[in-house]
């Protein structure tokens, strides 16, 4: 029988994700939306926070165990930006793509293209959970201009792997899972539950 976890988010790339990397775990991931929870306020500077209070909200509102990430990319170049704010990093109403051109535009004149994906999962057992579980993962490459591939979601057409040859969004999904920054965030997860 499997154990209903709620997912913190709305976001139908994660939940793909996350679904198949925890189905085999037992877990029946539920996303919040679904169980009529609004998404949670996001208003800390870092991404160990703002994953916290989503896990919590969720927990609250739905009374079972919850799952939550933060994660976003990070542009040394431009001091981490866009960082937490990455999901709106080119205001609202949220788009991949004019998050993308804003990325492209804000790092075209500087030489070093280097970013990375950083991924923060929390764990709650319930909202009051005085020890909650917690684990990241980092996934480095570089920024390009043009977009390439079909799969993937935010910025994934323009994050180049370079020891692959191809960005994020031209990995099968499998793989992407198993590279991710998501993906070791959930393999460090899991490890610290069992």
């Amino acid at each position: 029988m499997s154990q209903p976890l709620v997912l913190a988010s709305n976001n139908r790339g994660k939940l793909a994700e996350f679904a198949q990397l925890l189905a085999p775990l037992g877990f029946a991931l539920r996303p919040q939306g679904g169980l009529g929870i609004p998404e949670a306020e996001e208003p800390h500077p870092t991404f160990v926070e703002n994953a916290l209070a989503k896990a919590r909200h969720a927990s609250r509102l739905s009374g079972l165990p919850a799952l939550a990430d933060d994660s976003g990319i990070c542009v040394p170049a431009l001091g981490g930006a866009p960082g937490v704010h990455s999901a709106r990093y080119a205001g609202e109403p949220k788009s991949d793509a004019a998050n993308s051109a804003k990325l492209v535009r804000d790092l075209a004149a500087h030489a070093d293209k280097s970013a990375y994906y950083y991924c923060v999962l929390v764990f709650v057992r319930h909202a009051d959970d005085p020890q909650p579980v917690i684990a990241d993962g980092r996934w480095t490459g570089e920024l390009i201009d043009a977009p390439r591939g079909e799969g993937g979601f935010g910025y994934d057409p323009h994050f180049l792997v370079p020891a692959l040859g191809c960005t994020a969004a031209e990995l099968p999904a499998d793989q992407k899972n198993r590279l991710s920054h998501r993906g070791q965030a959930l393999r460090a997860l899991i490890e610290k539950l069992t």
